[in-house]
């Protein structure tokens, strides 16, 4: 499955990178984050209990934001898995700034396995959509109480 969208925040880039690399806004930012630990620079164990349709459950999982280029880009890759099947995925994270708005541009592929694959592409998509959105809403909110003017 192919996710793919952008993100315009009120902030310099270099705010919006501080951001999107800082664990204790990752976990606030990601729905259903029950523990966020650092393993070593830029990896992350994650526990996450998602309460949503085919992928209800409680899922284990590691991501890592590697070959980091500050404040322009980096890859994050992650998986997880729980009673209801597997998530295994790599985007490409940009951020590009002009003047104080920086536009957030994600790209990436995501393999599901396990009784969420059942579900179907169709389902998947949409509950992907809604937690990404979820996610940058908060991240938008982080950023504003950080003491940029976020929207």
């Amino acid at each position: 499955m192919q996710l793919k969208g952008k993100y315009e925040f009120n902030g310099t880039q270099q705010q919006v990178w501080d951001l999107f690399t800082n664990p204790e806004s990752l976990a606030q930012a990601m729905p259903g984050c029950q523990e966020l630990r650092e393993t070593g620079p830029g990896k992350y164990d994650a526990l996450m209990k998602i309460g949503i349709a085919a992928v209800k459950g409680t899922y284990t999982g590691k991501f890592e934001i590697a070959d980091p280029d500050p404040p322009n880009r980096y890859q994050l890759i992650g998986e997880g898995s729980g009673s209801p099947g597997f998530v295994k995925g790599t985007t490409d994270i940009q951020l590009t700034g002009s003047n104080d708005k920086t536009i957030v541009t994600y790209q990436g592929e995501v393999q599901v396995g396990g009784l969420i694959a059942g579900v179907g592409q169709r389902m998947i998509s949409g509950i992907a959509k809604m937690m990404l959105n979820q996610f940058f809403k908060k991240m938008k909110k982080e950023l504003k109480a950080s003491g940029s003017a976020g929207s």
